[in-house]
């Protein structure tokens, strides 16, 4: 199939968790036979950034401005198989306009922010990657985000026919390597900084490493600001490309992983970041949301911590029971969390557009 993309960015991961998703997904497409084309806005911020300049089967079309590139999108919707518009592309009205006037034969929505959209149009602010009339035109709504997120998507958005498709990771790209030196961690995280983890961050890792000056503690990430409350103890490594996930997390003794407030509270929203810490090798430690037992095994395959005791709890385990469960995270993720796993599952969300769909009785 032919698939056209118009989203936020493939070519950077500076700041921003689509393009490693992207990078992976369209990976697994192309492994099955099918070709991307991504639209994807030249934004500053990202071509200062970019650290992806080509990838087998895919096709990057940077553009300056809709205006441009309008004629070129309705060409290559016109030939496209799936059409797909997703949260948080910039000209995501524009687009979505384009694909629900196209005879494309399969119109999609994909919200991979479905938690922050939903909250955004409960706080009166409706997102400008949305279409005014919501979602009701596409034949197909995908989220990240499953459970509650899906009614919310048909009930309030009108969504027709919704199915869950979350993160994944490509296995080829993250995998256990050695480890280096200068990320070595008794406890690392990594995670562009964002406000609604602070306080998750500060009490499950800050504090912590404040209690344990003799342990080495290690953040990656971006936009981390000037007044964050770092301790002697703590080390920065600022923007950490997707190349370099793999050595960051296999020279964890114990990874974090913390949720965004908005998807926490939603549940069944694992982020990216698991699945690649997961593939790594790395024990980790996690936040609890609501479905967290359904991609991974609670005490078995990953640790829960709620409070400074829970990551101190973590921390005092024995490098025998981190590894144990490290191994069986890894071999549940290279089984059910993979891109061509979540790439299979895309392709049946796609064979039910034709399908009837229940109706209640």
């Amino acid at each position: 199939m032919r698939f056209v993309i118009f989203g936020l960015t493939i070519t950077s991961s500076w700041g921003n968790g689509h393009a490693t998703l992207w990078r992976a997904l369209c990976r697994a497409l192309v492994r099955r036979g099918h070709s991307v084309v991504f639209f994807e806005r030249d934004l500053p911020y990202y071509a200062e950034h970019r650290d992806l300049h080509g990838m087998l089967g895919v096709e990057p079309v940077l553009y300056a401005d809709w205006g441009e590139v309008r004629q070129r999108a309705a060409q290559a919707v016109a030939a496209a198989d799936v059409a797909i518009v997703t949260s948080f592309c910039p000209d995501g009205v524009a687009a979505s306009d384009l694909v629900l006037g196209s005879d494309a034969p399969a119109r999609v929505f994909y919200d991979l922010d479905t938690p922050v959209t939903l909250d955004r149009m409960a706080a009166g602010d409706w997102p400008d990657y949305l279409p005014r009339q919501g979602l009701d035109g596409f034949d197909l709504v995908l989220s990240y985000t499953g459970g509650e997120a899906l009614v919310r998507l048909q009930t309030q958005l009108g969504a027709r026919r919704v199915a869950p498709l979350y993160g994944s990771v490509d296995p080829d790209a993250h995998r256990p390597v050695a480890a280096v030196g200068g990320y070595q961690a008794d406890l690392s995280y990594l995670g562009t900084y964002a406000a609604d983890r602070q306080e998750a961050l500060e009490r499950l890792f800050v504090e912590p490493a404040r209690r344990l000056p003799d342990c080495r503690f290690v953040i990656g990430g971006a936009l981390y600001p000037p007044d964050f409350p770092w301790a002697q103890n703590i080390f920065f490594v600022r923007h950490m490309p997707p190349a370099e996930h793999p050595a960051f997390f296999s020279s964890s003794r114990l990874t974090l992983n913390i949720t965004r407030r908005a998807m926490a509270a939603m549940g069944w929203c694992p982020s990216g970041r698991l699945f690649e810490a997961a593939a790594c090798g790395a024990p980790i430690l996690t936040d609890w949301w609501e479905g967290l037992d359904a991609f991974y095994a609670p005490g078995a395959e990953v640790f829960v911590a709620g409070s400074t005791g829970d990551s101190l709890a973590a921390l005092g385990l024995s490098d025998a029971e981190l590894r144990r469960a490290a191994g069986q995270a890894r071999e549940r993720t290279l089984e059910e969390h993979t891109a061509d796993r979540r790439a299979l599952d895309l392709e049946a969300a796609l064979e039910s557009i034709n399908a009837p769909m229940a109706t209640g009785g």
